[in-house]
């Protein structure tokens, strides 16, 4: 499918724990989803949130919820968070015995279904499961740490990808996590991303609201930009 639109996610793991209600309350009219790194202290080092604190943040907030579960044995928990009420749920395929399986059960559990391909784990050999997922989401840092700094050969990955869902005509978010910021987001954009996953760049900013609308007009002039080249290629313009 065309890129027709910019999701921007900021992400929950660079605001302020204490003041959750804060950082969603301070995004909600500008951010398309809110991500929400679950990490278990086994499949990454770190240990952050999980079933209770999103079943509070669905209660919350009328945003989507972006989960992205960088867990042991997925194919355990993730159905949970669907369950939850999770907009979408992202599980990595190093993490999962069953990829396809899992992301059946989130989808009839109601949720969409994403898949996480980390740092040093090649796209290539996924991409004859991307129809059975609505978002693939490739992280541009190692996962597991916050306010990393972003690495641009993993783009590659992204451009592999975008190539594939062009060519198999997917309906498919290729999302990316891990060191977005306004001297980022364009050149992942031109990879071929339309998620943005930003932490530090927008709550680490004095007004929130307003890094997302900057970060939105620089991916967004991207596409607007690819959708020129292609009107002029087929003689619209």
């Amino acid at each position: 499918m065309d890129r027709t639109d910019t999701v921007i996610a900021p992400s929950l793991l660079a605001a302020d724990f204490a003041r959750l209600d804060e950082a969603m309350a301070a995004v909600a009219g500008e951010a398309d989803w809110l991500h929400v790194d679950v990490m278990d202290n086994h499949f990454v080092p770190n240990l952050t949130i999980g079933p209770p604190v999103v079943k509070s943040l669905k209660a919350a907030t009328g945003l989507p919820l972006d989960c992205h579960l960088m867990i042991a044995d997925p194919d355990r928990w993730a159905v949970g968070y669907a369950e939850l009420g999770a907009y979408n749920v992202t599980f990595h395929a190093e993490a999962a015995a069953n990829p396809v399986a899992i992301a059946k059960d989130l989808r009839a559990a109601g949720s969409k279904a994403g898949l996480a391909i980390d740092r040093d784990t090649p796209v290539e050999e996924f991409l004859d499961i991307l129809p059975e997922f609505d978002t693939l989401l490739i992280m541009t840092i190692k996962a597991g740490f916050g306010g990393q700094a972003f690495m641009p050969e993993l783009l590659d990955k992204v451009r592999t990808a975008r190539q594939a869902v062009k060519s198999g005509h997917l309906e498919l978010r290729i999302e990316v996590d891990g060191g977005i910021a306004a001297d980022t987001i364009a050149a992942a954009a031109e990879a071929g991303a339309d998620a943005f996953v930003a932490g530090t760049a927008v709550y680490g900013a004095q007004d929130p609201a307003e890094a997302i609308r900057r970060l939105r007009a620089l991916a967004d002039s991207v596409l607007t930009s690819d959708a020129t080249v292609r009107a002029v290629r087929s003689g619209g313009g």
